[in-house]
């Protein structure tokens, strides 16, 4: 791997009418934004539906994609919608924040309505004779048929989902919890519409954003992808495939994931995620993987595995403990997984997501795959010990960030840093103030060995802890910030394309 540099910039983080970054005309402004500013790379975050909580990485379906990223304008120039329909949802008036509230309440109207006025809806399709009209029917059809590992127990989950007031479905009545035959297909009768919406919804995301990863893939812009180790409890995935995870025979969890207390919290983090029945897959060859990391190759150019040292060893948590104080560490796959993948997929360009405590077989298994672990400027200075994150460890095959999705933002980190950790990031970056930290940090991730340097948008625009993304391990004001119009303009863009020259990154 050349050396590259790229930006961290959620896609519902982008600028745009109607309440949240989607795959609309800002994001192709972005796409020439980065290009302009000397990027190699756009790091997104999982691109699934989300659910309770807004977090990209609970998200209904490891398959299905989140359709608020629809681009609205897209639907209006089609005639699906008109622009008085758009704009008479309320998607709330703070650009700088998602109102996911009012998305869940607006957006889906609005998108049956464009539903009901296409050439897809089952009923209103209009003119059969239509060419224009056929052509996209057997393209939607296509879709449907090239899908049909997923899509179908997806749209039946999301259609029994809404009729069902959004409870989760171990709260289901038994017969269509446990999937009995007779009420799928009851239910397959009785909600083929809304079926059949839940299907489109999926055939224009995936249209818009095959649309708009070719043209970031034209103008020399790479997509890194994310993709959480686990799935949902509450998803399409765990409903339709019960085999694949730690279940008992009513479908109830035996155990979940988080972590083990440690520093930062005594009573460690619990996730609630099911676990894998690891000797289910391998059984089966990793099928089920291995068709999950095809389709994030279809959508993404590289992949950044999220908890990469869950596949050594991983955290198992009995059902109903309220902390994760209680857990037990149990043997994961190993690299038979990682062997199994580049047998049947090939060499594919993968990030190992390899922060925090490891262990040495962590290390050799990361080691072993070949893969670029990450380093994070924002854990590299405890003045109390030495660091693998401080920039003088670094080796090349490595991604170098300031922080991720989960930290603060550099600036407010920095204003946050107290007595000798402070006084030794100030001496080791060379620190000129608060205002100039956040670039200061930059520019000592351009100047490391690692190949590969990503920054937040947010600590190249020098925002302060309101733009934080996530605080870990907290339901509430997470995954809201967004990008003013206007803030990714021709400056920063020749500030951030001379530090890519300067340090050779394109």
């Amino acid at each position: 791997m050349s050396r590259k540099c790229g930006v961290l910039m959620p896609v519902a983080s982008l600028p745009s009418k109607y309440g949240i970054g989607c795959f609309s005309r800002q994001a192709y402004a972005f796409v020439d934004f980065l290009k302009e500013a000397g990027q190699s790379y756009w790091q997104i975050l999982p691109l699934g539906e989300t659910g309770y909580g807004d977090s990209p990485y609970q998200s209904f379906s490891t398959f299905a994609g989140n359709p608020y990223f629809i681009d609205i304008e897209e639907l209006i120039e089609e005639g699906f919608i008109s622009e008085q329909d758009a704009d008479a949802a309320d998607f709330g008036d703070d650009p700088g924040r998602v109102d996911y509230g009012r998305l869940y309440q607006q957006r889906y109207p609005l998108l049956r309505k464009a539903y009901e006025n296409s050439p897809y809806a089952s009923v209103t399709g209009g003119d059969t004779q239509d060419e224009d009209a056929a052509a996209k029917r057997r393209q939607f059809g296509q879709f449907c048929e090239k899908n049909a590992d997923w899509l179908p127990d997806y749209a039946l989950f999301s259609a029994l989902k809404r009729r069902m007031d959004g409870r989760s479905f171990i709260e289901w009545d038994e017969d269509v919890r446990l999937r009995k035959p007779e009420a799928i297909r009851y239910w397959q009768e009785e909600l083929k519409d809304d079926i059949r919406f839940i299907e489109f919804l999926q055939f224009l995301f995936s249209k818009q954003w095959t649309a708009l990863k070719g043209y970031a893939n034209s103008q020399g812009i790479k997509i890194i992808g994310d993709i959480p180790i686990y799935v949902a409890f509450d998803s399409a995935d765990t409903w339709s495939h019960p085999e694949l995870f730690d279940l008992d025979e009513k479908g109830y969890p035996v155990a979940v994931a988080g972590c083990p207390p440690d520093a930062f919290s005594s009573t460690g983090q619990l996730w609630g995620n099911p676990l894998y029945r690891w000797d289910y897959h391998r059984q089966t060859g990793y099928e089920w993987w291995l068709k999950r990391l095809s389709c994030c190759f279809e959508l993404y150019d590289d992949v950044r595995i999220d908890h990469f040292r869950g596949f050594d060893a991983f955290y198992a948590i009995p059902y109903g403990d309220s902390t994760a104080e209680f857990g037990k560490w149990r043997q994961g796959p190993g690299i038979d997984f990682f062997d199994t993948v580049k047998e049947k997929l090939g060499e594919r360009q993968i990030i190992a997501e390899d922060l925090g405590y490891l262990t040495q077989s962590v290390i050799d298994m990361v080691k072993r795959t070949g893969y670029p672990g990450m380093k994070v400027l924002q854990f590299a200075f405890d003045s109390r010990e030495e660091s693998d994150y401080l920039p003088h460890n670094y080796i090349r095959n490595c991604v170098v960030y300031t922080g991720t999705h989960d930290n603060e933002t550099t600036r407010g980190w920095y204003a946050d840093l107290k007595g000798a950790d402070r006084e030794y990031a100030t001496k080791y970056v060379n620190v000129g103030s608060e205002e100039s930290a956040a670039w200061d940090f930059i520019r000592t991730a351009f100047m490391t060995v690692g190949d590969m340097v990503i920054i937040p948008m947010q600590d190249y625009l020098n925002l302060d802890n309101s733009a934080r993304i996530n605080h870990p391990s907290t339901l509430g004001g997470n995954w809201q910030w967004r990008m003013l119009p206007g803030a990714a303009d021709t400056k920063l863009a020749a500030r951030m394309a001379d530090l890519a020259d300067i340090y050779r990154r394109r």
